[in-house]
């Protein structure tokens, strides 16, 4: 177990002994319960390790096919089960698609991230999702899209066409799993990630905080994440951001300084990983996304839109990143297997 009293011993321990896939529950609370300098002090330790801690990768994310959704994810304003005012939209075309994208690269993104509210995709559907990851590849940007669950077939021909991320969250712990969703089991997710990472593909995959859970369900998620055989490239981190009509609408408002510790816990579990502040911004201040970054985030979804929701507009997060003196960083290099 990490010594409370030694705040520069997961630092060290990280420069020495590289990765862990063994976390218990003990450790992820203990490090939650730090203090909070301490604990902000080991990831930063651990993110400047890895990390050039002044430079944050841009992604942007698209809806590429919105609404009617047969899951029934409790946050979801797509969900079919539920009356958002949120209308069914098809399959957008590829030229749009490749328009958004370019404004994105326009705006500094590396990456561009499509989703569509899909359970699972049909085979048909596939087709014209390749299209658009040669298309956005084309441009020089990297490919990463949330498309539900993949048959074999299906994650085998994204992989051919270059894909270079597959997202597909876990969104919280085993434990409090049943109370957010029903139509699809934990288990259902993490052989859809065991499928993706299998084809070559990397792994975008976090959760959302804010959702009523405890503090040992927001260690036990990150258990999930630190503790596959791989850990995922990119941990989406995501506020729970309340839409009416969502049975999660009236969750109460979580307390930014707890946002902020499950950052740095991320952070130290998975040093290597990109760390990626998602839905929710518009909920936090400058000085709340400041303590994240410093925390170890250093990544952002840029635009207008997050899916559905309100996401900063750029011109306010380049302004935030000249006062803090952070650069957006530039396209990855791809850790296929």
């Amino acid at each position: 177990m990490l010594a409370e009293s030694s705040p520069n011993l997961c630092g060290k321990k990280y420069i020495e002994d590289g990765l862990r896939h063994d976390w218990s529950l003990q450790e992820v609370l203990s490090l939650f319960k730090l203090p909070f300098s301490d604990l902000l002090y080991q990831a930063q330790t651990v993110h400047r390790s890895h990390f050039d801690p002044n430079e944050v990768q841009i992604s942007s994310l698209l809806s590429i096919k919105t609404g009617a959704c047969s899951e029934d994810c409790g946050y979801c304003p797509q969900s079919a089960h539920y009356q958002t005012g949120l209308g069914r939209e098809e399959l957008i075309p590829l030229q749009e698609v490749l328009q958004a994208a370019r404004r994105a690269k326009q705006q500094g993104a590396a990456r561009f991230c499509m989703g569509a509210a899909w359970r699972s995709p049909a085979d048909h559907d596939i087709e014209r999702i390749v299209a658009m990851i040669e298309g956005v590849r084309s441009l020089g940007m990297e490919t990463c899209v949330t498309l539900g669950m993949l048959t074999d077939s299906q994650t085998q021909r994204l992989k051919q066409a270059g894909l270079d991320y597959y997202n597909h969250n876990l969104d919280t712990s085993q434990e409090y799993y049943a109370e957010i969703i029903s139509t699809r089991t934990y288990q259902d997710r993490l052989d859809t990630l065991q499928r993706v990472r299998e084809a070559g593909i990397n792994v975008c995959c976090g959760g959302i905080i804010g959702m009523g859970e405890s503090a040992q369900d927001r260690a036990n998620l990150l258990i999930e994440l630190a503790n596959l055989p791989q850990h995922p490239e990119s941990v989406p981190i995501n506020l729970l951001v309340r839409v009416e009509g969502t049975p999660l609408a009236q969750t109460a408002t979580l307390d930014p300084l707890v946002f902020v510790r499950t950052i740095a816990v991320a952070r130290i579990l998975m040093p290597k990983s990109r760390v990626r502040l998602s839905a929710g911004r518009t909920e936090m201040s400058d000085e709340m996304q400041a303590l994240c970054f410093l925390a170890g985030a250093n990544s952002i979804f840029y635009g207008i839109k997050l899916l559905t929701t309100d996401n900063p507009l750029a011109d306010s997060d380049r302004q935030l990143f000249q006062r803090l003196g952070l650069r957006m960083g530039g396209k990855e290099e791809a850790h296929h297997a």
